[in-house]
């Protein structure tokens, strides 16, 4: 195998992999379509699975016997952590931590309600993009959904056609190779299991009916339907409201083994489990105002904030924590009103604009 078509391949896992914030990830399909790429992907998927960081033994295994999804896995990472930057773009905490760079981004080491988010969103990334992987071919192991053929209600006169999304192989993809990154018998463990598996349930229930009309003269005398995967914004506005409403919880210890054995709601007396669609904590958030190692919070010292906004998130007040902004004021000049007069010249004024942007101190 050249040495070209190496370089081509790590180049396109670091770049499916990377977390840097506000990076998009953009793979061509094609690329994954060129001849010896499948070699060079089967030969180098130990090297390169044991370089990534923050993979789980098990997950290192998955990625070696399957390195076409190596890529997809990372695109659907990133899909998640972009989606949560989105959301929380106006909070102090924005879906950034301090601490080792992973392909699952930098997490906070605490069991808060923003790590159930994460863990959320992460988990219905993967499963997203390898189910629209799927899809469109680009994996070797699924195709369409093949249950999802022939004709369906006949009373309604629609049949199954096109290619419906195969969601139950993403889901089970998806819970394979997010779940492999509990290895501890703790109460973290069962709480990142559970989002997992909510991010999951919201994606499943996200998927759409489409339809298309068959019939003469534009007569819809039968339908042909496939289910097709949602928006993925969709997805962060459903598990955003989830986060608002997530439940605190507490472990149940087995008296044997003096493990974890479940969750429950956190009241006296009380054993109700939450329900498997609520987002789950089992630590109070820290205010996220200061860098804090411990926690894995970055302070908010140099963050945009907005002073005309008084009891908003990204007001300067609530932003700043208390301690004050700056005042940064920039100068913009360009050409405006350009007129073109035969023959033949172009005539512009001189526009100015002075704003002025505000950072915590």
């Amino acid at each position: 195998m050249k040495g070209s078509d190496q370089t081509h391949l790590l180049d396109l896992c670091r770049y499916a992999l990377s977390t840097r914030p506000g990076h998009t990830v953009k793979v061509d399909t094609h690329d994954l379509d060129t001849p010896g790429f499948s070699t060079v992907l089967a030969l180098g998927a130990s090297i390169i699975c044991n370089k990534i960081p923050g993979l789980a033994p098990r997950q290192r295994l998955i990625c070696q016997s399957r390195p076409d999804a190596l890529i997809v896995i990372g695109q659907g990472a990133q899909m998640g952590i972009s989606e949560c930057q989105f959301q929380f773009r106006h909070g102090r905490w924005n879906c950034s931590a301090l601490g080792e760079r992973t392909v699952f981004g930098r997490e906070l080491k605490v069991g808060s309600k923003e790590s159930a988010f994460r863990y959320a969103i992460l988990s219905a990334g993967v499963a997203h993009a390898i189910t629209s992987a799927c899809t469109r071919g680009n994996l070797s192991a699924c195709s369409c959904d093949r249950d999802k053929q022939g004709f369906h209600g006949h009373a309604s006169g629609w049949r199954w056609g096109g290619c419906s999304a195969d969601i139950h192989y993403g889901l089970g993809f998806s819970k394979v190779f997010m779940d492999a990154r509990e290895i501890k018998h703790s109460a973290r463990a069962l709480m990142n299991l559970h989002n997992n598996e909510v991010g999951r349930k919201v994606l499943e229930r996200s998927m759409r009916l489409e339809c298309k009309c068959h019939g003469v003269s534009g007569s819809c005398t039968t339908r042909t339907c496939w289910m097709t995967l949602p928006q993925f914004r969709e997805l962060g506005y459903i598990l955003k409201d989830k986060y608002t409403n997530a439940v605190h919880v507490e472990p149940v210890k087995a008296t044997r083994h003096k493990r974890p054995t479940f969750l429950k709601i956190k009241k006296s007396y009380s054993y109700r489990k939450p329900m498997d669609t609520d987002l789950v904590y089992i630590e109070k958030s820290p205010n996220y105002c200061e860098a804090d190692p411990v926690s894995g919070s970055v302070g908010t010292q140099g963050r945009v904030c907005n002073k005309t906004l008084m009891h908003h998130h990204n007001g300067c007040d609530l932003m700043c924590c208390g301690r004050g902004y700056n005042t940064h004021q920039y100068s913009r000049v360009w050409q405006c009103n350009c007129k073109f007069f035969w023959c033949c010249y172009v005539k512009c004024n001189t526009c100015s604009e002075r704003t002025e942007v505000y950072t915590c101190k």
